[in-house]
């Protein structure tokens, strides 16, 4: 009995392991499909954590669509953490439309982190972006008005450059400079209104596309509005500026005035203290000369009557309203 019991958990144990290393529903059904793999394949799998549900669900569907992969190219792609079904998908996708797109581009693709299925219809289906994504684009035309303009840019992905190919930021950046580059150029706003396909034809002739994943098909212009006058607001702004400039310049100048008067006050009452401290002078050295005897009494009265026929004179020569003061 207990070498029976044994056996019998030996071959349930043999029993599980065969299930689990072997999915043999799934193997009956590539072999239903036309899929021709062995069951030692089935097992390296398991053994190399690879799910084989993945790789065999794979290989049925690129069988039914008339491709051939080898199973080591999808185990490779999924131990290398690559999404296995977006690029079997992406290579049907590809061989419906004539695509030429090989197993390892595909593979590349997908490793970078690029959605390869989304870009395998976005080159057989492309796709409409806006420029600006929000808002618009104001740019001043040389007469100095502002316009204001939307684009909507068709691409295509582009499957060779999808790998080190900037983004579609890149095309709306791009875009938007061509724009504000073509307006501002413009002698005249009513040049760009009258045929706002200039816009589009100088910015599509520039290449944008280049270095980019993508492929530009056509930029059409989607809207342009007249916006504020620039340069009248400049050149108001600009008058205003040299106002205050001048006001500022006239305030120094009088303050300079202002300055100088109050210096030259300050010297005259400078001098004139200087000559009244003099002038308090002369009856000392009157009194010394009279002393000394050079100054006799009919020289100090002949120099009062000098003084007296100059102050005699001063009043006669003021107008008559200062005699009234």
């Amino acid at each position: 009995m207990p070498f029976l019991a044994f056996l019998t958990l030996v071959i349930i144990a043999f029993f599980f392991l065969f299930v689990y290393l072997i999915p043999v529903r799934l193997w009956i059904a590539a072999i239903a499909a036309g899929v021709r793999i062995g069951v030692l394949n089935l097992v390296g799998m398991r053994l190399r954590k690879v799910d084989p549900h993945v790789i065999i669900n794979s290989m049925i569907m690129l069988h039914k669509a008339g491709l051939t992969i080898i199973t080591d190219g999808l185990e490779a792609h999924y131990l290398a953490g690559g999404d296995v079904i977006r690029v079997v998908k992406a290579l049907i996708s590809a061989d419906k439309a004539n695509l030429n797109l090989k197993f390892e581009r595909a593979c590349a693709i997908d490793l970078a982190g690029r959605d390869v299925l989304d870009a395998v219809k976005t080159s057989v289906n492309p796709r409409v972006i806006d420029a600006p994504k929000e808002g618009v684009l104001a740019a001043v035309a040389k007469d100095g008005i502002e316009l204001k303009a939307r684009a909507r840019v068709t691409v295509r992905a582009n499957l060779e450059r999808l790998v080190g190919g900037a983004t579609e930021e890149t095309i709306i950046a791009r875009v938007g400079e061509g724009i504000v580059t073509t307006i501002g150029s413009a002698e005249t706003y009513k040049k760009v209104l009258e045929n706002p396909d200039m816009i589009s034809k100088n910015v599509l002739s520039k290449g944008l596309d280049a270095g980019t994943a993508f492929e530009i098909l056509s930029i059409d212009i989607a809207d342009v509005d007249v916006g504020k006058n620039v340069g009248a607001a400049l050149q108001a702004s600009q008058a205003e500026a040299d106002l205050k400039v001048a006001q500022a310049r006239a305030e120094t100048r009088r303050a300079m005035a202002v300055a100088l008067e109050q210096e030259m006050k300050a010297k005259a009452q400078e001098m004139r203290a200087k000559v009244i401290e003099a002038e308090v002078e002369i009856p000392l050295a009157m009194a010394y000369a009279f002393r000394e005897g050079k100054l006799g009494v009919m020289d100090y009265y002949n120099l009062r009557n000098i003084q007296a026929d100059t102050t005699m004179r001063e009043r006669i020569g003021k107008p008559s309203e200062e005699k009234k003061k």
